[in-house]
């Protein structure tokens, strides 16, 4: 079973240039017998590979994020710096892109699916990072401004 899910989200965060506390989220969901982590990073690392390019690092590190185990966020080297650090990677020298993890056997458990047999990824992923990371925009805020110059480039 495959699944991806777009919708709206609201979440208490302070706001800055790659956070805000509304955005739009892309879910996606793949649960049949044996998938594995090989299966969820080689399907993120070749997401990342075209709409980013061939040459964009990426990176993966555990995280928490709730249904999945293990979590991961996946990250990529940030386009303003090349990685050396910036205001827009808080100095890190990446920028996540989205969180992602193998299937909770509990949440499987829970839809009548055995976790013995069945195993899956999922993964969320903010649709307003994708024009931010792939076209250099600064600052997450400027699609919400309402400024026609800045709306009309897309």
């Amino acid at each position: 079973m495959w699944a991806v899910v777009p919708g709206k989200v609201y979440r208490y965060e302070a706001t800055d240039a790659t956070h805000e506390f509304m955005f739009y989220q892309v879910e996606g969901l793949a649960v049949d017998k044996g998938i594995t982590m090989g299966d969820l990073k080689g399907t993120l690392f070749e997401f990342a590979r075209r709409l980013f390019g061939a040459d964009r690092k990426a990176r993966f590190r555990c995280d928490y994020f709730p249904f999945v185990e293990p979590g991961v966020e996946m990250a990529i080297d940030c386009f303003a710096c090349q990685g050396a650090g910036c205001r827009l990677c808080g100095n890190t020298g990446w920028i996540e892109i989205l969180g992602a993890g193998m299937v909770h056997p509990d949440v499987l458990r829970r839809v009548d699916y055995d976790p013995e047999v069945y195993t899956g990824f999922a993964f969320g992923m903010g649709v307003e990072r994708i024009p931010l990371l792939k076209y250099g925009i600064d600052d997450i805020r400027l699609f919400y401004s309402n400024d026609l110059r800045f709306l009309r480039q897309f």
